[in-house]
């Protein structure tokens, strides 16, 4: 697939990761579907292909490359069918790693980028807390400045690779009087004496290891703020655009897998004398669903390219993440019916599919606040600025 967005060295990229994927990849999902944790091999063949770097600088291991190539990891990783493996990758690439590229101190940026880059290291990013959700600015993790050090009280919870990760990304308020303005980002090692997580009981995305984490009296040195103090909350809120959109192209891409697989299912499943694909009924209602992917898949696009040109694209990829998770909740939903009963046995994907795909809608701010988001956008005139 080349074109507008998408030359011969991506293409040639797409069909090396497929491979990979298949090969090294997919013989163990349904184990780690059932164990709930990925085994650590696979961090390390990952970081040995170059994939967890694609996005960042040669500096610290990565190769730098438009954000077309991640675009190519994250639709081939829904292909794998688990959202929970997808969901640890992604988290890792480009939540914790990328608090760690813009905010992360050059010793930080040392240690700990390039050790993700190589798959030696798996880091989380650790904003939602059990009595705030959605609500950012109303944490009530606090981190007390101690001399030369700070000391972290509080809790998170839904955050993946919560359990197994090795380094932690938080949010935490150093001015608690200030709200949203006195929000700042630290790096915690998770051996830290006082950290300790439980590990959630899922619907889905059950591969990947989803945790709350709580902080007993954490120290940590002066020098694992990332960034300013207080300066976080505008470091959420900027890199929320990209995580929205990472949300979006991973529906587009999951519904495309779905109805990809459905339209094979429905070419040789036959009733009445004839294939299922030659019913008026279903006919239209996939051609109905297969224009809805394609729309949303153009539009983020469309996004992407725009982010990789260096456009703070609040409004775009937050309308993304809407519209994406919603489509792909009605296309999975419908191409399980397609399947009739097979749909609903789990040696087939649509099952998980449909469980993974319901995530979509919740996480990275649920589809109420990205309205009011928008919202507020269009019709009060608001103006979300980028991070200085």
């Amino acid at each position: 697939m080349t074109g507008m967005y998408f030359n011969e060295e991506h293409q040639l990229f797409r069909e090396s990761l497929k491979d990979f994927l298949q090969k090294e990849v997919v013989p163990h999902i349904d184990k780690w579907e059932k164990t709930g944790q990925i085994e650590r091999f696979i961090w390390k063949k990952f970081g040995d292909m170059g994939f967890f770097g694609i996005s960042y600088p040669t500096k610290y291991g990565g190769m730098d490359l438009d954000i077309f190539y991640m675009v190519i990891l994250l639709e081939e990783l829904q292909c794998v069918n688990s959202g929970g493996f997808a969901a640890a990758i992604w988290a890792h690439t480009y939540l914790a790693m990328t608090h760690l590229k813009a905010e992360g101190s050059e010793d930080i940026k040392q240690k700990y980028l390039s050790a993700s880059i190589a798959g030696d290291m798996i880091g989380c990013l650790c904003i939602t807390e059990p009595f705030g959700g959605s609500d950012v600015a109303a944490m009530r993790t606090t981190a007390v400045k101690k001399g030369d050090n700070y000391v972290i009280n509080g809790s998170k919870t839904f955050i993946t690779n919560g359990v197994y990760s090795d380094y932690l990304i938080i949010a935490a308020k150093t001015n608690p009087e200030l709200g949203n303005k006195g929000i700042s980002i630290f790096l915690v090692d998770r051996d830290t004496p006082g950290v300790s997580a439980t590990k959630l009981d899922k619907l889905g995305w059950r591969a990947s290891d989803t945790g709350e984490i709580a902080f007993d009296n954490v120290t940590i040195p002066a020098s694992n703020l990332m960034g300013e103090e207080n300066k976080g909350f505008a470091y959420i809120m900027q890199h929320f655009a990209s995580e929205r959109l990472i949300m979006g192209i991973n529906a587009h891409a999951r519904a495309e897998f779905a109805l990809e697989y459905t339209l094979d299912y429905m070419s040789q499943r036959t009733a009445f004398g004839k294939t299922i694909d030659r019913f008026q009924a279903l006919r239209h209602k996939l051609a109905d669903h297969y224009a809805d992917m394609e729309i949303c898949k153009t539009f983020n696009y469309a996004v992407a390219f725009r982010l990789d040109k260096g456009d703070y694209v609040v409004k775009e990829a937050t309308m993304s993440k809407l519209k994406s998770t919603k489509m792909s909740d009605e296309v999975i939903y419908d191409c399980l019916q397609f399947l009739g009963g097979y749909g609903y046995m789990e040696e087939y994907p649509l099952a998980r599919l449909l469980r993974d795909s319901r995530l979509g809608p919740i996480g990275g701010g649920t589809s109420e606040i990205l309205r009011e988001i928008i919202a507020k956008m269009i019709i009060d005139g608001k103006d979300y600025k980028p991070a200085t």
